[in-house]
């Protein structure tokens, strides 16, 4: 909105107004703009969940250290759509078709969550929503982001599988595209889901996934840093920088109430949608491996209760103490907030290798 205000403003004359142009001002901007949104309407927020008693339930089953986080105000993660979706329609170019795209599938994923935190908390059905009905809406809104991708596909590298280290590996998919986003992005967005089961844990992974992937889509939209780095050119793929910051800005004000110990949490309604975000940018961008790689912690809590699940059916015993894998560590004697920080820490680590993809070619 305020780049096409800059944009009528320069034409007009006031040439001042032509710093708004830069995409990097306005991937800063945008980031500032949610985390002080955050920031502000937070407190607020947790207020009312408070007030309107939207609390925390938790297992009698899990570590007993988890007993007291019962009630803590849950569905903050509508702050952080709240935050994301006003940042970018302030200061993304409006005209850009990936981002409607993006904006609508994070919302679409986010209203599942919706529903389902709104069933446990405010209904009090403990199931939420039925399995077969989240996974059918989840699976609608993932065909739908997939099917707006390859129809408006321009250039045939936004249709094609790259892999990193190789500089000559494009594998066209044809329809197999559809296939290949829809396992993407419903993927991650339940992989962040299930990671999401600690104070800050899946916030802060999210947070540093978006800002690489933020990366990605700023390079691989300029066709001269594409070029040099051997990597998909994808015109109109750096707008999303702008989205990406606003992600990270509202991942950082959401976590400044969300740290140990936790003011309140994302529910399904945050998790579900910070996972598609990032499944659908890394899809854009033509970076679903590096996604794999980066969110390997995301994709290490996803397997372990894969494992655990098969184990326990096949064999009647299981591998670990406890699915997914954060609890497992809880459950051997690991305090919490040592989990969070090495998870991170795996994570900044992960990130570093996914960038380093860029170069290594």
């Amino acid at each position: 909105m305020l780049h096409y205000l800059a944009q009528q403003l320069v034409a007009a004359h006031y040439t001042g107004f032509n710093l708004f142009s830069y995409l990097t001002l306005r991937a800063i901007m945008a980031a500032l703009t949610a985390l002080v949104m955050s920031l502000v309407f937070g407190p607020i927020m947790i207020r009312a969940f408070t007030e309107k008693q939207i609390g925390q339930q938790v297992r009698t089953d899990g570590p007993q250290s988890h007993l007291s986080k019962k009630g803590t105000p849950t569905m903050g993660g509508a702050l952080i759509l709240l935050a994301v979706i006003a940042a970018t329609l302030l200061w993304a170019d409006l005209a850009n078709r990936f981002v409607w795209i993006v904006l609508g599938t994070t919302l679409s994923f986010g209203m599942i969550g919706f529903a389902d935190d709104y069933l446990k908390l405010v209904v009090g059905n403990s199931r939420g929503l039925i399995a077969r009905y989240k996974y059918f809406w989840q699976t609608v809104a993932g065909v739908g982001c997939a099917i707006a991708l390859y129809l408006t596909a321009r250039v045939p590298a936004e249709t094609a599988l790259f892999v990193p280290l190789f500089k000559q590996v494009a594998i066209p998919l044809g329809l197999g595209y559809i296939l290949l986003t829809y396992l993407v992005v419903v993927g991650s967005s339940n992989a962040v889901n299930l990671t999401d089961g600690l104070d800050g844990l899946a916030i802060m992974p999210a947070a540093m996934v978006a800002g690489a992937l933020g990366v990605f889509a700023w390079v691989s939209g300029n066709a001269v840093f594409a070029n040099y780095l051997s990597i998909p050119h994808i015109p109109g793929s750096g707008e999303l920088l702008v989205f990406c910051s606003a992600m990270v800005g509202a991942g950082l004000g959401f976590l400044w109430f969300n740290t140990y110990p936790a003011q309140v949490f994302m529910g399904d309604i945050g998790a579900l949608a910070l996972g598609a975000a990032l499944g659908v940018v890394a899809v854009i961008v033509r970076q679903e491996i590096v996604l794999f790689i980066m969110g390997g912690v995301f994709v290490m809590e996803t397997l372990s209760v894969m494992l655990q699940v098969a184990s326990f059916k096949l064999r009647g015993k299981r591998i670990f103490k406890m699915a997914p894998i954060h609890h497992h560590f809880e459950l051997k004697g690991w305090a919490e907030p040592k989990v969070i920080v090495r998870f991170w820490i795996i994570t900044f680590i992960l990130v570093l290798v996914g960038l380093a993809t860029l170069k290594v070619r």
